[in-house]
């Protein structure tokens, strides 16, 4: 995993840095490393909804929970607050035993896949975590069942009998994942037990599909009896309601958390079933008899156990922070669609033990990300997913920075290459690197990379504040209200409006150098005035390096770099803390510019089969001009939306498909290499472009058989 600690700077013989500005490592304070609270100073836990395994995560699914939550625990880390931040893989559920068998192989197998294919993509978007784990695990099993066994204990679970489909052939309930049939409502013939894909209708059972099969096996089951365990939500409802009422009124919760909080109790709680029939899932206390030994526990039981049971193989001494409430505070971030689950369900099992629990104190939600007026899809190959961002040769701060300013918190927002490319290129290298360039350029050049005292050794400055000239008295003022902002919105999870303050910091500092004319001029005629200038300067950018590390942790590094300074933490007014006689480092570029011309191919990449056109026509023809450029692009997002709308639900690859994609890909880089001016003796563009094009007609026509047999 990425270290949420910023690197250290490089060694310096003639650092001069004012105390008391150094960044808290609290890993340090014990021989294992492990962070604890303690008593009397701010702690903060910090999780992000646990991704399920059965698949890679989107941009969507990053911004909604593990990047919002990275943003939130760094910059805690930068004011000094003891932080743990933890996540991991939710891998139970019948999801997981359907996916498995798609795939042909095992549960934990799978899990196994999944699981490396998510730290690797959080990795490279630089998100740090303190411990990223998974609910797969003996902890797991152990805190759910002590759990479970207490709830039972405690008089919170009422058993209940219900009819259910079982496969007589596999000799085995049917979750609902497991059942396809025919939908009552819009006569789809492949709609799942829970859900039609086709007109989105719900069921309360899988029971109302018409004809209903084995999705296994292709067997009609029957139905039989069979007894769940549902948790008394109607009876908890008022301990939940004053929990949910002291919660929000004492912490931040987001406007949709409220709402979808408010709505659940507002319709009336009811029983809700915390068992199902499966393998795959952590097994009901022996205690409970052997009735219930063949049962597991709900996946939504146990997901959000997962974060204390994560925390607890990550240090022994887990309780410290999960039966903590006096001391700890938690902050939770999340899609809506997952509010229910942890504003509602979670609170319920720990207020049903009579445990001290640490309980919710803060919940962070955002709406969705679509992508191009669309949603993303990986069965259709429609968005950015796993290590496709690391694929465009983009680095991950450029990534974040847009996800960021993007971020959903109000309503749905949208990813779209021509602003993605457009802000990087003005806000970020126009913006910051410009900033962060010129000034370290100016210095290197013109002070020998060492910074000058304004007051001529007049003035300790060790010894108290630094007297800012009556002229910059106005400027000063404006970077401490911006910095009052910032901390007020980060404080509050306001990340967009934190990350807008952060740029507006870094525009005024530009307009500074230019209000006050710095240059060869300003020096040689008043050596004074331009040494002031470049003092305050250079530590406004050592304040940016510290305020930008919660969106930028790669960028921050790089100017701390550059200044040949120790990492800072976040401060509440704006001063000098870089003193004359510090020698900084080397100047070097933050940001290189985005040529828009990698907008149309980048789009038919990610765009879905139908845009693939687009990216061959893109090869096939690398020099076009704006306006063909242009007009490839629109063509290009027409086509992916249009495909994305028409396709309808995702119908299960073959071997073959699969075999035909990965020949795709090959032969694909082979083009590209070729292009590139990379042939080797006997190699012929056109010859392999052909080579390509027979591979997609290939695939195309079997995609297309396949296709029209679903639907007949």
């Amino acid at each position: 995993m990425a270290s949420p600690f910023p690197a250290p700077a490089s060694s310096s013989t003639t650092k001069k840095i004012r105390p008391g500005v150094e960044l808290r490592d609290y890993r340090l304070d014990r021989e294992d490393g492990k962070i604890l609270p303690k008593d009397g100073e701010r702690n903060i836990l910090v999780t992000s909804a646990l991704p399920y395994v059965n698949n890679q995560p989107h941009l969507g699914n990053i911004i909604g929970s593990t990047l919002s939550a990275d943003v939130f625990a760094r910059y805690s880390r930068q004011r000094n607050l003891r932080v743990l931040y933890i996540c991991g893989t939710d891998e139970y559920g019948t999801t997981t035993e359907v996916m498995a068998e798609k795939e042909g192989l095992g549960p934990k197998a799978l899990c196994d896949k999944y699981h490396k294919l998510h730290a690797e993509a959080y990795e490279w978007f630089e998100i740090g975590f303190d411990h990223f784990g998974r609910t797969s695990t003996e902890k797991q099993t152990e805190i759910c069942q002590d759990i479970f066994l207490k709830l039972y204990n405690n008089g919170w679970f009422e058993e209940h009998e219900n009819q259910q489909l079982y496969c007589e052939k596999d000799k085995r309930f049917l979750a609902d994942r497991y059942v396809e049939g025919t939908c009552p409502k819009c006569h789809y013939d492949g709609a799942r037990g829970d859900q039609c894909e086709h007109c989105s209708v719900t069921y309360e059972s899988p029971l109302e599909l018409v004809n209903p099969k084995c999705s296994a096996c292709g067997a009609t089951p029957t139905a039989r009896q069979t007894a769940h365990l549902h948790i008394k939500l109607q009876d908890l409802q008022p301990q939940i309601e004053a929990f949910v009422s002291k919660a929000s009124s004492e912490g931040d919760w987001s406007a949709n958390g409220m709402a979808f909080t408010n709505g659940w109790l507002k319709g009336g709680l009811q029983p809700r079933g915390m068992t199902r029939d499966l393998e795959w899932g952590v097994k009901l206390p022996k205690e409970l008899g052997e009735k219930w030994e063949k049962k597991v526990m709900y996946v939504w039981f146990d997901a959000p156990i997962g974060y204390p049971s994560i925390t607890a193989n990550y240090t022994d001494d887990w309780k410290q922070w999960w039966r903590n409430p006096e001391h700890v505070k938690l902050h939770q971030f999340m899609g809506k669609d997952n509010v229910p689950f942890h504003a509602i369900l979670f609170p319920a099992y720990l207020i049903g033990t009579n445990d001290p629990w640490t309980m919710l104190h803060s919940i962070s939600t955002t709406e969705y990300l679509q992508y191009e007026g669309t949603k993303f899809s990986k069965s259709k190959n429609v968005g950015v997913f796993g290590q496709n961002a690391r694929e465009t040769g983009t680095p991950a701060s450029v990534w974040r920075y847009y996800l960021l300013q993007n971020r959903p918190e109000t309503s749905d927002s949208e990813f779209t290459w021509d602003d993605f490319v457009s802000k990087a290129n003005a806000e970020l290298l126009n913006n910051i690197g410009n900033f962060v360039n010129r000034m370290v350029k100016f210095v290197n050049a013109k002070y020998d990379s060492i910074l000058p005292d304004p007051k001529e050794g007049k003035f300790d400055y060790l010894s108290g504040s630094y007297p800012f000239a009556e002229e910059d008295a106005g400027f000063v003022s404006e970077i401490n209200a911006f910095i009052a902002s910032y901390n007020e919105s980060m404080a509050h999870q306001k990340i967009r409006a934190g990350l807008a303050t952060a740029m507006q910091i870094s525009s005024r500092g530009n307009l500074f150098i230019s209000e006050n004319h710095l240059d060869n001029t300003l020096l040689a005629n008043n050596p004074a005035r331009c040494a002031e200038v470049v003092l305050i300067v250079i530590n406004l950018i050592y304040t940016l390096s510290a305020i930008l590390h919660p969106f930028m942790p790669s960028t921050s590094d790089g100017i701390i770099t550059q200044l040949d300074a120790t990492p800072r933490s976040i401060p509440d007014e704006f001063s000098i803390d870089l003193l004359p006689s510090h020698k900084i480092g080397t100047a070097a570029y933050l940001f290189t510019r985005i040529d828009p011309k990698q907008v149309p191919i980048w789009r038919a990449q990610y765009g879905g089969a139908a845009a693939q056109a687009a990216l061959a026509a893109a090869e096939a023809e690398p020099k076009l001009s704006k306006k063909a450029q242009a007009k490839l692009a629109k063509e290009a997002k027409a086509a992916a939306k249009a495909a994305a709308e028409a396709e309808g639900p995702a119908v299960p690859k073959t071997e073959e498909q699969l075999e035909l994609e990965a020949k795709i890909k090959s032969q694909g880089d082979v083009v590209r290499r070729l292009k590139t001016g990379q042939a080797q003796e006997g190699e012929s563009v056109d010859e392999e472009l052909a080579k390509l094009k027979v591979l997609k007609e290939e695939l195309k026509e079997i995609t297309d058989r396949l296709k029209a047999a679903s639907l007949q």
